[in-house]
């Protein structure tokens, strides 16, 4: 068991497979990118696969997303999944992805075990997703989309984050669409992850302002009898459902209290939270010789340590070195 000073008990491992990514999203990195780990820094198939049931057999973990950077460009990517999915007891398996390269490995995913996607798509208009994204790949975008949805991986959910000047006028648009499509949107309030270290609390779209904007067309009910708990996403049925919609409020309304992640980063580092500054090392261990049972106590203690928040609302907060695409959504 994964446990804290606070009672928490972490089951959800988010695992980066790789901090690079085909997309430059302002809100991530510079446009010409960033310097990638070195290939002998990540972690191998066999080491994921082999954290991952450790997680699983030996720590209470019971669901695995897997993140990056991008997870596509994973080239193993189908194989852990396949391995991860034969593990006993099975977790559940899911994907954050970009969506680009999706439209060609949905089925395969989705054959060797993974449950379900959640992409990234924060417009409608191709013009602003190429001034966000940096790049003309919004029609990949949305087959992949499709793709996903065929395929099974279902629900499908869209994750979307606002940007003053960009897409600020777009949460309607976005749920009307995606409401008709099938999906489940999600908005994600901007977080201070970004290689940059441009962001700003008094620029950011709050999870007041995105509910403010939809009610303007769509008659929005708390879900009844679902308590938020460690659930990031606050829902919301849309005009009477079945449709429902999530804002997750990461920084005006954080979950802290109530989290049950844990976190593994492409190259083998335990994170205890997105925000946190310090890291534990499992990837040492495992090319020193260590056993199952080393790791697990290793995984544990860092666990153990773990920080009552995010510190966001500290005065003296300070924005992790390692940007978003290092250390997995």
């Amino acid at each position: 068991m994964l446990i804290d000073t606070y009672g928490r008990v972490a089951t959800d491992l988010r695992v980066s497979l790789t901090d690079r990514c085909n997309l430059r999203c302002t809100y991530c990195m510079p446009e010409e990118g960033l310097k990638w780990l070195a290939k002998p820094d990540l972690l191998t198939d066999d080491e994921i696969v082999r954290l991952i049931g450790i997680a699983v057999t030996a720590l209470g973990v019971t669901e695995v997303r897997f993140t990056g950077g991008e997870p596509l460009l994973r080239p193993g990517l189908v194989s852990i999944v396949e391995r991860c999915a034969a593990l006993a007891p099975r977790p559940k398996l899911s994907l954050t992805t970009n969506g680009i390269g999706l439209a060609r490995t949905a089925r395969a995913l989705k054959d060797a075990g993974l449950d379900r996607v959640n992409v990234s798509l924060d417009t409608l208009r191709p013009e602003v997703f190429a001034a966000l994204t940096r790049r003309k790949r919004h029609q990949d975008v949305l087959d992949g989309l499709a793709a996903a949805h065929a395929a099974g991986l279902t629900p499908v959910k869209v994750n979307a984050v606002l940007m003053p000047g960009h897409n600020d006028d777009e949460a309607p648009d976005l749920l009307a669409w995606a409401v008709e499509q099938g999906y489940e949107l999600r908005f994600i309030e901007q977080m201070p992850l970004d290689a940059q270290h441009g962001w700003k609390r008094d620029g950011m779209i709050t999870a007041e302002r995105i509910l403010t904007s939809l009610r303007t067309r769509f008659a929005l009910t708390p879900e009844p009898g679902a308590e938020r708990g460690s659930a990031p996403a606050e829902r919301w049925i849309v005009d009477g459902g079945p449709a429902r919609v999530g804002v997750i409020g990461s920084v005006t309304r954080p979950f802290c209290a109530a989290c049950d992640r844990t976190r593994l980063t492409a190259d083998g580092q335990v994170r205890t939270c997105l925000f946190a500054t310090e890291e534990s090392d499992l990837r040492g261990a495992l090319r020193s010789g260590a056993t199952d049972e080393d790791i697990a106590r290793l995984w544990r203690t860092a666990m153990w340590g773990k920080k009552a928040g995010s510190g966001l609302d500290d005065p003296a907060f300070l924005q992790p070195a390692r940007p978003m695409s290092a250390i997995g959504g």
